[in-house]
């Protein structure tokens, strides 16, 4: 049974939320055409686009990292403006602190909250484990990979327990064979959290793999093209990759995002 079927809740609604952006020179872009989408609470959304599409601007206008110019953010029916507790982000760029162990870095937003010792300790090394880290909760981040950093980064997320989480590419600068085994340790998170999940990517493989739906975005200005539901059996793995149910979805999205790739290759004039 997939998030969808299981709960017909709806927990995060993006209703006509667009955005555009001044230049140097005064010339205007925008970068996000009136959007409108609904996300039911333990789904698990991927958005998927071209390069310049919007994707990480509505990341930023969910996450209230930026103020959109038309349309609302609701959560539980309740509009929201700028951060909110129950909402969790993980970014692409790598956010562990240097200077602090993987341990350190978990327990921080819990000592930022005034968390007792004892007990934040307990919740960062439940989420340390629950990220396959357990063993290298004393180390500093320059002693992990790149994979382990970011693993660190949601852990921490994870540990001030967020309804809503939203990750922004958070392993785009990983080789593919890591993003696929990573790819089934965030299914096991989430089946584990039933957690709703937002995941912005430009991996179709990974938006299948992890989906029970895939919004396709247009090229800019950015709004939704196509929603494609992925019927594929859960619990779900890396293994399905080779399966010819997964190659259909994956030709599908293809066709949908190729139009749109191709404009903005031209537009963009790479």
């Amino acid at each position: 049974m997939t998030a969808p079927e299981a709960s017909l809740l709806v927990v995060l609604s993006i209703a006509g939320v667009s955005k555009e952006f001044q230049l140097k020179g005064g010339a205007k872009v925008t970068a996000l055409a009136s959007t409108t989408l609904d996300i039911k609470e333990g789904e698990f959304v991927s958005v998927i686009g071209p390069s310049g599409c919007g994707k990480s601007t509505l990341f930023n206008i969910i996450g209230g990292l930026l103020e959109s110019d038309t349309g609302r953010i609701l959560v539980d029916g309740r509009e929201i403006r700028g951060s909110h507790k129950d909402i969790g982000m993980v970014f692409q760029e790598e956010s562990v602190f240097p200077w602090r162990t993987v341990i350190g870095n978990v327990t921080l937003p819990l000592e930022i909250a005034g968390v007792p010792k004892k007990e934040r300790y307990e919740r960062a090394m439940h989420f340390v484990e629950l990220v396959g880290l357990t063993g290298f909760e004393n180390r500093r981040p320059s002693e992990l990979s790149g994979g382990m950093r970011q693993r660190t980064a949601l852990a921490r997320t994870l540990a001030s327990e967020p309804r809503i989480l939203l990750m922004d590419e958070p392993f785009a600068a990983l080789d593919e064979q890591t993003r696929m085994l990573i790819g089934d340790k965030i299914v096991q998170i989430w089946r584990e959290l039933n957690q709703t999940t937002l995941l912005i990517t430009h991996n179709l493989t990974e938006a299948i793999q992890l989906s029970d739906r895939v919004v396709v975005m247009s090229y800019r200005p950015g709004t939704i093209k196509q929603i494609v539901q992925i019927e594929l059996p859960r619990p779900r793995t890396s293994e399905i990759i080779s399966s010819e149910p997964f190659r259909r979805y994956l030709g599908q999205i293809w066709q949908d995002l190729r139009e749109e790739a191709t404009r903005g290759m031209i537009e963009s004039k790479i």
